[in-house]
């Protein structure tokens, strides 16, 4: 008996995406992730990376294509769900008012994440293994620096154990020592659990060796150089 194949964990098929002058943006992409894979999307400035992990994410309209999570395609009545698998995190992080753990603690009250809980000792695990203790969580906002903001988003998102992390650029405003520590982090919530899948937008080809075991390469728009 033939074994049926599953599908990817995340697919775009054939995206397209215009500016208002009619210029293509994202020119028939198609991208399959697996479980476990970590996908890295490089190429030069304007390619259209951040804007196919946004369209990953169900977050910008595209003019044609789909995106399906485990085979389904998602409706609009299925995007909160959707949302509980896929997070994202993007380049200069959206934080509120208020203190470290108020920020942690913001997304189980949306609809997406409100059966899980707020687990503040693998909070402190984590940002320990970044050099931070637990008076971190007591900092406010108004008083991080651009490097620590990221790195409460990226923790934001981690905590909620999503099917797939998209990262878009998440050690730009970091230095060196930070950014590491943040890579190794990202492997270790990977190795956590072999299903869980990332993609990351870098413009660092190093970085992308390093963090994936898969790079697409965009230009113009376009998947280019024989990426998968």
């Amino acid at each position: 008996m033939t074994e049926v194949a599953s599908p990817p964990l995340l697919r775009a098929e054939r995206l397209r995406r215009r500016a208002d002058d009619g210029t293509l943006l994202l020119d028939d992409v198609s991208l399959a992730i697996s479980p476990g894979e970590s996908v890295a999307i490089v190429g030069p400035p304007g390619a259209g990376k951040s804007l196919l992990l946004r369209s990953l994410a169900l977050l910008d309209p595209i003019e044609s294509g789909e995106v399906t999570l485990n085979g389904v395609l998602i409706s609009d009545d299925g995007v909160p769900d959707f949302r509980s698998h896929v997070v994202y995190v993007q380049q200069r992080p959206m934080l509120t008012e208020g203190t470290v753990r108020e920020n942690l603690q913001l997304p189980f009250a949306f609809a997406s994440h409100r059966e899980q809980t707020f687990e503040e000792s693998s909070i402190i695990e984590w940002l320990k293994s970044m050099g931070r203790d637990s008076g971190f969580l007591e900092r406010t906002i108004a008083d991080l620096s651009g490097g620590e903001s990221q790195v409460v988003a990226l923790i934001r998102a981690l905590q909620l154990g999503p099917q797939v992390l998209l990262l878009d650029e998440p050690t730009s405003s970091l230095d060196p020592h930070t950014s590491s520590q943040v890579e190794t982090l990202l492997k270790r919530w990977m190795s956590e659990n072999g299903k869980r899948s990332m993609v990351i937008v870098t413009h660092n080809e190093s970085q992308a060796t390093r963090m994936s075991n898969r790079c697409v390469r965009l230009s113009g728009g376009r998947v280019v150089g024989g990426s998968p």
